[in-house]
């Protein structure tokens, strides 16, 4: 349960709620974070035909691979718009999904959207600079963007029986099992960067005994 967190849960909102997918559904998703690759699994769980991952790790991209994705893009040496458009012949994925929240992730996940598809931002806004949303393309076009941010605990019991149903699963993205007091060090280091996959507290010190 604690591997499914706020990340699966939110995820499961953009991708299934407000992103509509489908078995013959092609979708990018812009940012392979936590969230991100909750979206890719999220994707896989429903059958997408196909999956693009978009980010600028290498390692991110690979573990994309690993759960689900079928096509990755590295945005930090190529042109992902550019790329995305290849891998769709020139059309465009039916969904886009930001999932970090980035002016670059914004812009081109409303650009890589087929005419006619469905944008939608679940990563928050960061930094100063505001993505350019381009109307007149959207409107002629006939994109739709959508918003996502959270999701219903009552939606629970779906993503649940996915887990059950084994079409998902959250242990995919543990990457290490730590102590109590390794997870609060682990916690601090997230200043300089953080894992690309889950570190879970698996093992709890003991309360001190009462010398009386």
């Amino acid at each position: 349960a604690a591997a499914l967190g706020c990340r699966f849960t939110t995820a499961f909102r953009a991708v299934v709620q407000q992103g509509g997918i489908a078995s013959h559904t092609t979708v990018a998703i812009f940012g392979c974070g936590g969230l991100g690759l909750s979206c890719v699994m999220i994707a896989a769980a429903y059958g997408a035909k196909r999956i693009i991952a978009v980010d600028v790790s290498d390692m991110a991209l690979e573990k994309a691979k690993e759960v689900g994705a079928t096509a990755i893009v590295n945005a930090k040496t190529m042109d992902a718009q550019k790329k995305v458009s290849e891998l769709t012949n020139g059309i465009g994925t039916d969904l886009t999904i930001d999932a970090a929240g980035f002016k670059a992730t914004c812009e081109d996940a409303i650009h890589s959207t087929r005419r006619g598809g469905r944008m939608v931002q679940v990563g928050l806004p960061i930094g100063e600079q505001k993505p350019i949303v381009p109307m007149g393309m959207i409107a002629g076009r006939e994109l739709e963007i959508v918003g996502s941010h959270g999701c219903d605990a009552r939606d629970m019991p779906k993503i649940l029986s996915l887990v059950k149903s084994g079409k998902l699963d959250p242990k995919k993205l543990i990457e290490k099992e730590v102590t109590l007091e390794q997870g609060a060090k682990a916690l601090m280091d997230m200043d300089f960067g953080s894992p690309t996959g889950m570190l879970m507290i698996t093992q709890f010190t003991d309360a001190p005994q009462s010398k009386y």
